[in-house]
């Protein structure tokens, strides 16, 4: 190889091979320091962008499992007024056998009817409840979406509980006292109970289905995330691998620069 001093080939191959060494430790450094392997999106462009629309699909379903947990909540207020509505139709048709007894006197059956004066506006007031200002009881239907693409043929319908109704809630228990036989009546009563009874049923029919709703989220939100960490999060034995590598070649690489940088003083002696 000839001597020369204006061009130090040797010197350029070091210096450039030490800048790669020393790009690719400050890469691991990076990765190690944030924990993932995308730092800049030249890193990974194609795993970064699948990775945004990953999380962006995460993020929608842990909101989804949110809106379950607030309709599960709103189900479960509304059973309990069913509960109650049930409590006090059950002690309505006792009234109702109890004021029959031809041994009770006329002050026995003022007391009864005292009752269930009290317990009819009870049975009213519980038709007005409400859920963070949303009635818990009416005609019309809501929808709770449970999919992340909000689709409307996979939703969850939260049927209308129409308690106030006669034909199909309570509205029926409307006698003015127990005597009022033209409006109260055993079966009357009973039709009554039977209607809070399939409301009770149908309002656990949809807890259950939410409740299977959110369990296929928070697994499919599981497996997403261990997705999206596939992709973005540094595997920190190998990248502690790669920076003992590239601190080694750095070291190395700054140490044959030096000599190559000084192999041109060949060039003095000779000129000496």
């Amino acid at each position: 190889m000839s001597v020369v001093i204006n061009t130090n080939y040797s010197a350029r191959v070091a210096a450039n091979n030490l800048a790669t060494s020393n790009q690719m430790l400050q890469n691991s450094l990076n990765r190690l320091s944030s924990g993932s392997k995308i730092v800049n999106p030249s890193d990974d462009a194609g795993g970064l962008a699948v990775s945004m629309k990953l999380s962006a699909t995460e993020n929608r379903q842990t909101a989804l499992s949110n809106n379950i947990g607030d309709a599960t909540s709103l189900l479960q207020t509304q059973d309990g007024a069913l509960q109650v509505g049930g409590a006090i139709l059950n002690r309505v048709s006792e009234l109702e056998t109890l004021y029959q007894d031809p041994t009770k006197n006329s002050s026995d059956l003022a007391n009864y009817d005292a009752e269930f004066t009290q317990l009819q506006s009870q049975l009213t007031a519980l038709t007005s409840q409400t859920f963070n200002g949303v009635s818990l009881f009416g005609s019309a239907s809501t929808t709770v979406d449970v999919t992340d693409d909000l689709s409307s043929s996979t939703a969850v319908t939260l049927s209308g509980q129409a308690l106030s109704s006669t034909a199909s809630g309570v509205g029926s228990i409307n006698a003015s006292a127990i005597s009022s036989l033209s409006q109260l009546s055993i079966s009357t009563i009973t039709s009554a109970i039977q209607n809070v009874a399939t409301m009770r049923a149908v309002n656990g029919a949809e807890q259950s289905r939410l409740s299977f709703a959110s369990s296929l989220l928070t697994t499919n939100s599981t497996n997403l995330a261990s997705a999206i960490s596939r992709i973005s999060d540094v595997d920190v034995a190998q990248e502690t691998t790669n920076l003992a590598k590239w601190n080694v070649l750095v070291q190395s690489g700054t140490s044959m620069l030096t000599q190559a940088n000084q192999s041109a003083q060949i060039a003095l002696k000779l000129i000496g």
